[in-house]
């Protein structure tokens, strides 16, 4: 068959005649069946040849397309652009003094180690009476297993030994190996060995099946260390360098978004990047500039005291919940999220005069119900003027609170709350825009084919104004994205001396193996540090700064992690009419990104070796960082639970091994295992 290759740039054919690669004899005696059969092979040559044409011809309009509608939104973005600049040179203005919200060390390690948790979930037990002598010989069968693990082949032996039973689950792994990781945090060089020796054993294991799948996923524990290793060595990166950029993204999305309408109850916002996050409905709305009186009693903000006013930008369409968080990012702009006063503590009052305080709430007697929906209560419709002054106020009573969390709780417009209301049945909650007029029951039930398929396409058409608005954003935005990338990348500037260790242990291993695809390194470097570190950095900030990530930010921080994704791989980037708006977005850039990772590589690649005792004298600074840690004891006694849970096989797997046996390792397990062995579950 025809080998065709659809190239990005000019188009490209590489073409083998079909019938021609016969000698004339045997054409003629092929026979009918095989002439028709060749016949069948050209046809199917010339449809492929076609069809990959016609690809091209559509992945080269979509482009077109693409720039003639950025082209027609480069006014709005340039103005959108200027207005934002300046909100961010304001911005630096004030971190200047207070400086970027960036988590403590301690926090941050729990945070990727455990993820998904507010809190590390090793916490130490209360003391209680008498217990002291009771929890003596468990610390000191903890201290033990802690030396214990400082034997290599214990190490090893338990960790193979772990991951080969059954019921030790993907889970039971990734929180082992950071429970390992929190034990021996204060020696690092240890750890990057027994992480280096189990990262070869994982290439003798995919080298013979598919390489290119290697550190794809994490599904071992030594890809659970490798996360965790990569998290502490780029920490001081992450604050030094790639942090400024990132927050500075993180705010001005933020400031994008709140630019314009969210709905409250839907989640749906008329700035953003993610179509699936988009209000499509045109809702008319305008600015407000309230006053707010950033009294004692709301907290205080930084620097300022009773009286003072301080302004903060709202729009008329807000619900009060959405206009006390702008508020509160706004006058508490330079303190970290956790050290604010919760929304929910709060109520807004209105201040007209001398006596004129008026509370308002998201729902009260004056909310407006019709046909069993009811609005959550704005600004508009408390008719409050541009220029109001606000104050926040402790909150007396929990009435208002129910409807701001049932309106939080609802961000993807799915589940909308019912409210009792009376004898009247269900109340549904609405704000700017209904979620649905149908029941579910009813839309269950229509079995219109040609309804469903109507259905489907409106679902799947992105009608030009929409795709405009999301370029807008897109537009707004770009330099902000271009600044991240590009620190992330390393650009004109030296690499952390860990990423260049880890890169040459990754060659050194190909090399071993006899890899000499330069795709498979490719994919190695990709998976083991843009992917596994970068991304998840990029779409949760909240794990490196102290700051609240609405919905709608982490929507769009989304679809930036996933360019990202796509300017890493070495497949072409094609998109076509039916690809994801959210891949056309970028679409024009991803090349130039792609560029950007391949030269990062290859300067990689050039530069001079990491040493090793370079390397180790930065794990020997970086072991001090965790040495004060109350969590340790903890992790050891719960890394026990685990042990004690395949007490047999590993003990089996220590008497078996022969420098097991001279090194008494399992003696030394069941020493301790006596002294843990009461079964307390805390210190």
């Amino acid at each position: 068959m025809g080998n065709v290759r659809l190239a990005l740039g000019p188009v490209q054919y590489e073409e083998e005649p079909v019938l021609s690669a016969f000698p004339v004899e045997a054409q003629v005696g092929l026979g009918l069946g095989a002439a028709v059969l060749i016949a069948a092979v050209l046809l199917l040559t010339l449809m492929y040849r076609h069809k990959s044409k016609q690809a091209l011809r559509d992945y080269q309009k979509v482009l077109v397309q693409l720039e003639n509608l950025e082209i027609g939104v480069g006014d709005q973005c340039r103005k959108e652009f200027t207005d934002l600049m300046t909100e961010m040179t304001d911005l630096s203005s004030d971190l200047e003094a207070s400086g970027i919200p960036f988590l403590d060390y301690r926090t941050y390690a729990e945070r990727v180690f455990f993820p998904g948790r507010s809190s590390c979930p090793l916490q130490p037990a209360l003391e209680g009476p008498g217990e002291e002598g009771h929890r003596a010989p468990v610390r000191q069968g903890l201290m033990q297993l802690s030396n214990l693990l400082n034997s290599k082949l214990f190490l090893l032996t338990l960790i193979h030994t772990l991951e080969e039973q059954p019921s030790f689950s993907q889970r039971d792994r990734c929180h082992v190996a950071s429970l390992l990781s929190l034990a021996l945090h204060g020696k690092l060089e240890y750890l990057t060995d027994i992480m280096r020796t189990l990262l070869g054993d994982l290439a003798a294991h995919y080298v013979h099946r598919n390489p290119k799948l290697m550190l794809r996923r994490t599904e071992t524990m030594v890809e659970k260390l490798l996360t965790n290793w990569v998290s502490i060595c780029l920490y001081s990166f992450l604050r030094e360098v790639a942090g400024e950029p990132l927050y500075m993204l993180l705010r001005a999305i933020q400031y994008q978004v709140d630019k314009g309408p969210v709905d409250a109850v839907t989640g749906k916002a008329k700035r953003t990047l993610n179509d699936s996050h988009l209000l499509r409905e045109d809702v008319e709305f305008q600015p407000l500039t309230l006053m707010v009186l950033a009294s004692p009693g709301a907290g205080g903000a930084a620097g300022s005291g009773a009286g003072q006013h301080v302004p903060a930008r709202v729009l008329d369409t807000d619900t009060i919940t959405q206009v006390k968080e702008k508020v509160l990012d706004q006058v508490y702009k330079g303190t970290p999220f956790s050290q604010r006063p919760s929304v929910h503590d709060l109520d807004l009052e209105w201040r007209s005069g001398l006596a004129g305080h008026l509370t308002l709430s998201d729902e009260d007697l004056t909310s407006v119900t019709q046909n069993q929906w009811k609005r959550l209560n704005t600004l508009q419709h408390y008719k409050v003027p541009d220029g109001a002054t606000v104050g926040l106020i402790p909150q007396l009573h929990n009435g208002g609170a129910v409807s701001q969390s049932l309106a939080q709780s609802c961000p993807s417009g799915e589940n909308i709350p019912m409210l009792e209301d009376g004898e009247e049945g269900g109340v549904r909650l609405w704000h700017l825009v209904k979620a649905t007029e149908e029941p579910e029951g009813a839309k269950a039930r229509r079995s219109s084919l040609k309804e469903r398929e109507r259905e489907r396409a409106r679902a799947k058409a992105i009608p030009e104004i929409y795709l405009t608005r999301l370029l807008s954003m897109k537009g707004t935005l770009q330099k902000f994205v271009d600044d991240t990338f590009q620190a992330i990348l390393s650009v004109n500037r030296p690499v952390p001396i860990a990423v260049k260790y880890l890169f040459d242990f990754l060659d050194e291993l190909a090399e071993k193996h006899g890899i000499l695809d330069r795709e498979t390194l490719h994919i190695w470097k990709t998976n083991s540090l843009l992917l596994r570190f970068w991304v998840n950095t990029l779409k949760n900030p909240q794990v490196i700064f102290d700051v609240r990530v609405s919905d709608n930010v982490d929507a769009i921080l989304a679809v930036i992690a996933q360019t990202f994704m796509d300017s890493c791989t070495v497949s072409e980037h094609k998109v076509g009419r039916d690809s994801p708006v959210n891949k056309l977005l970028y679409a024009r850039e991803i090349p130039r990104y792609k560029q950007m990772v391949e030269r990062y590589y290859s300067d990689i690649r050039q530069s001079s070796p990491a040493s090793y005792q370079e390397m180790n004298s930065t794990l020997a600074e970086l072991s001090g960082n965790y040495t004060s840690a109350p969590h340790c004891l903890e992790a050891l006694q719960e890394l026990y639970s685990h042990i004690h849970r395949y007490y047999d096989q590993v003990i089996s797997a220590l008497e078996e091994d022969p420098m097991g046996q001279k090194m008494q390792l399992a003696c030394r397990l069941q020493q301790i295992a006596a002294l843990v062995e009461n079964k307390v579950t805390d210190l």
